[in-house]
C-alpha cells in the first residue's frame, strides 16, 4: 500500500519550504541574488544545507522559487491597493503610487527581482513577473479609459510605458537617491505618469496629493 502524507505532515513540509523561501529572499534583501547560496540560506532558516536540496535542486531553483514568491506578494499588494480605491482612476493612481513606494521601500530586493543579472535560466521567470506587472497596470488604464477619465489610447502598450518609467525612476541607474525623500519621490513618478496618461495637470496633482503613500 502506498504511503500517504497525513495532514500534519504535509503542513510541516509547507511550512519548512516556506522558511526557506523567506530566508532565501531575506538574503536576496541584503545581498541581491548572489547572496542567495544553499548554505547561508540554510542558516538562516535554522536547517542543515542537506534538508535545503531535498526541497530544492540547487540554487537557480531556489531563486526561482523566491522571484515565484516575490510576484505573488507584490501583484497581490497591488490588487489589494485597487481594490480599496473609490474608483477607476483613484485604483490607477493607487496601483502607480502602491508600486512605487513599495520598489522604494525594499529597493535592494526589488532591484535583485526586476533588474539585477541572473541566470539566464531564470529570465523566463521574471519576463513573466515583468509581465503580470505590466498587465495590473494595464487594467487600470483600460478601466479609466472605459469611465471615460483618460484619453483614448493602447491600454497595454501605456502599461509598459509606465511600468519603465517607475522602474528607472526608482532602481535604474539614473534613479535618484531617495535619501529621506521617499514620498515626495513617489509622488513625482504618479504625477509625471498620469501626465503622460493623458490626463490634465490641475486633476493629475489633485489626485497624487490625495493618494495615501504606502506600501502595505
Amino acid at each position: 500500500m502506498p504511503y500517504r502524507r497525513t495532514e500534519n505532515v504535509e503542513r510541516r513540509l509547507a511550512a519548512r519550504h516556506a522558511a526557506i523561501v523567506a530566508a532565501a529572499r531575506e538574503a536576496a534583501s541584503e545581498g541581491g541574488m548572489a547572496a542567495v547560496q544553499i548554505a547561508p540560506v540554510a542558516r538562516r532558516a535554522g536547517i542543515a544545507a542537506g534538508t535545503v536540496y531535498r526541497y530544492f535542486s540547487g540554487k537557480t531553483d531556489l531563486i526561482a522559487a523566491v522571484l515565484a514568491e516575490i510576484s505573488e506578494r507584490e501583484i497581490g499588494a497591488l490588487r489589494r491597493a485597487a481594490a480599496n480605491a473609490p474608483g477607476p482612476l483613484s485604483a490607477l493612481a493607487y496601483v502607480i503610487t502602491r508600486f512605487a513606494a513599495r520598489v522604494l521601500r525594499h529597493r535592494r530586493l526589488a532591484f535583485a527581482a526586476i533588474a539585477e543579472p541572473v541566470d539566464a535560466a531564470l529570465d523566463p521567470i521574471r519576463l513573466k513577473f515583468r509581465k503580470l506587472l505590466a498587465d495590473e497596470f494595464a487594467t487600470r488604464i483600460a478601466a479609466a479609459i472605459a469611465s471615460g477619465h483618460l484619453p483614448e489610447q493602447d491600454a497595454n502598450l501605456a502599461a509598459v510605458g509606465v511600468l519603465g518609467l517607475l522602474v528607472e525612476g526608482t532602481i535604474g541607474p539614473l534613479a535618484p537617491q531617495s535619501g529621506g525623500r521617499e514620498r515626495e519621490l513617489v509622488q513625482s513618478l504618479a504625477l509625471t505618469a498620469l501626465r503622460a496618461l493623458g490626463l490634465a495637470d490641475p486633476r493629475a496633482r489633485g489626485l497624487v496629493v490625495q493618494t495615501k503613500v504606502t506600501d502595505d
